[in-house]
């Protein structure tokens, strides 16, 4: 229905061009002939004369922009309607409804090349595809730069293009015109996972710079995603990607705040559970970070990171009671009893999913620690095996 309304403008437009015009110049009339004969160059010809000697036309203006978007030179098209309106408004409606033609033109373009992409075999063709798309949106944003929908379809192809940062521009136009909450969510992701990248480089590099940049982009994360809470307090997506940020910035106090309030607004949702007891395993406070794996499984059986994080709680509990009595000089074997605990719960992890080398790696180091040196040895070739 809306394709239909722009197309019945633009047959509109295209007969007030040759009337109500009586009082014109030679070139003038002569370019709306050439129009109406779709002579495009010798309209152009035409009109190119009209503005050298009269440069304040707003029809000549308005009629080139016409031949430009006929000839599918949009950028140049803008220009010249610009031009028109900033003389005067004699051509607006006619102008608004060109662009819009044209903006449904494009955007309809980026859809397609989009959906041919998301359908083609080869990495060339959808790469072809994915860049014929963002053309065509890009080109739309020009047509119609208050289209909320353009920018977010132009941000959806740039993630699915693996072009992370050219996604950040148009949805930062997306939350600027609508305060659109996939603008913050998908915003405040992509300044999370730069964050995750440069922090995982510095880790390796020890580069003074990668560790600016990790900083510099958890804290963006942060000021999205706490910008995008005050209008959705109620996303439980908002609030993953907000902790997590908050713990790639060292602001661990900040995010156990966050978790908690996550867990009191959606206690159904394991996620939370299972990052608020990550952070109270990180702080030593073993048997409440337990609590909460223990609550993700409750909700899904089969969460293999809570799985393996319970077990990894209990190791670290037993591995923690062991130093404190060697500190003290007290032979115990307490500690054994929580590694014994630990041992099912990795066995467990390892049994859902069998391709992690660090799952392998720590269950073997608890079959040690109890004397199991055959099971021990299995587990360390198996993760030995999967680093290869």
């Amino acid at each position: 229905m809306q394709k239909s309304k722009l197309i019945l403008a633009s047959a509109i437009l295209v007969g007030l061009m040759f009337t109500g015009f009586s009082c014109s110049s030679s070139n003038l009339t002569g370019a709306r002939l050439y129009i109406q004969q779709k002579n495009y160059d010798a309209a152009y010809a035409a009109l190119q004369k009209e503005l050298s000697t009269n440069p304040k036309s707003d029809e000549g203006w308005y009629l080139l922009g016409y031949v430009y978007g006929e000839k599918g030179q949009m950028d140049s098209m803008v220009v010249s309607f610009d031009k028109s309106l900033a003389i005067s408004n004699q051509f607006k409606k006619d102008i608004t409804d060109y662009r819009k033609f044209f903006w449904a033109n494009e955007y309809n373009k980026g859809v397609g090349y989009f959906q041919k992409g998301n359908n083609a075999a080869s990495a060339d063709s959808i790469k072809l595809y994915y860049d014929k798309s963002i053309e065509a949106f890009n080109t739309a944003t020009m047509l119609e730069p208050d289209s909320s929908t353009t920018y977010k379809n132009l941000a959806f192809v740039y993630i699915n293009a693996g072009r992370y940062n050219d996604a950040i521009n148009p949805l930062q136009k997306l939350i600027d015109k609508d305060k659109s909450r996939d603008g913050y969510r998908y915003l405040g992701q992509i300044y999370y996972d730069q964050g995750r990248k440069y922090k995982s480089m510095y880790e390796s590099s020890k580069n003074v710079q990668d560790s600016l940049s990790y900083m510099d982009y958890y804290n963006k994360a942060i000021k999205v995603l706490e910008d995008g809470r005050k209008l959705y307090p109620n996303d439980s997506d908002f609030l993953v990607i907000l902790s997590n940020s908050y713990i790639g910035a060292h602001k661990t106090e900040v995010a156990m705040d966050a978790f908690k309030a996550g867990i009191e607004q959606d206690p159904g949702n394991k996620y939370y559970h299972y990052n608020y007891g990550v952070l109270l395993l990180g702080a030593k406070d073993f048997q409440k970070s337990i609590d909460q794996f223990k609550k993700a499984l409750e909700i899904d059986s089969k969460y293999v990171n809570a799985e393996y994080n319970l077990g990894v709680a209990y190791l670290k509990w037993g591995d923690y009671l062991n130093e404190e009595a060697d500190k003290k000089g007290v032979k115990s074997e307490a500690y054994k009893e929580k590694i014994n605990i630990a041992i099912p719960y990795l066995e467990n992890a390892v049994q859902l999913d069998a391709t992690q080398a660090d799952m392998w790696e720590t269950l073997g180091k608890a079959y040690s620690i109890m004397g199991n040196q055959t099971g021990a040895k299995s587990a360390f070739d198996k993760a030995d095996q999967l680093r290869k």
